[in-house]
């Protein structure tokens, strides 16, 4: 992701976004998002909202184009303490964003619609991490890192 010294993580770089792509398994890929969001946006045209504002109007308009690409959210949470880990690395959203495919992915940010929407999310996020991951069912107790999605 870049980094820009006043506002963290926002977008992925050209090299980790070819990374994301050479890794070409079946099934669906689940992104595990941390988001910290700005108090006030920052939009490049002067637009006033509240970074949470923002994300939700980010949100709003790329909704439609994940839905229709196959995307379904997962699961979604509001971190409420960091136990284990870095402390300044607080988030106010968590959440699990499932793609059919990693051609799903690509594909919504290719869209002109998704596009336009990202604005928003651009404006609102002062930091983020967002993770690829396989998913994969549970196993049978706690501490087992169970099988393939599927299997």
């Amino acid at each position: 992701m870049t980094e820009d010294a006043s506002t963290g993580y926002i977008d992925p770089t050209k090299e980790d976004f070819a990374r994301f792509r050479e890794i070409d398994r079946p099934g669906p890929v689940h992104m595990l998002n941390l988001v910290r969001l700005r108090a006030q946006a920052a939009y490049d045209d002067g637009t006033i909202a509240t970074g949470a504002e923002a994300y939700s109007s980010y949100g709003r308009e790329s909704g439609p184009v994940f839905e229709r690409l196959g995307g379904r959210q997962v699961w979604i949470g509001k971190p409420e303490l960091m136990l284990i880990g870095p402390q300044n690395e607080a988030w106010d959203i968590a959440f699990i964003a499932e793609y059919p495919s990693t051609d799903a992915f690509v594909a919504m940010l290719r869209d002109p619609e998704y596009r336009k929407a990202v604005r928003h999310r651009q404006a609102a996020v002062a930091d983020s991490r967002l993770i690829r991951m396989e998913p994969r069912t549970p196993g049978a107790h706690f501490g087992s890192t169970g099988g393939k999605e599927g299997s």
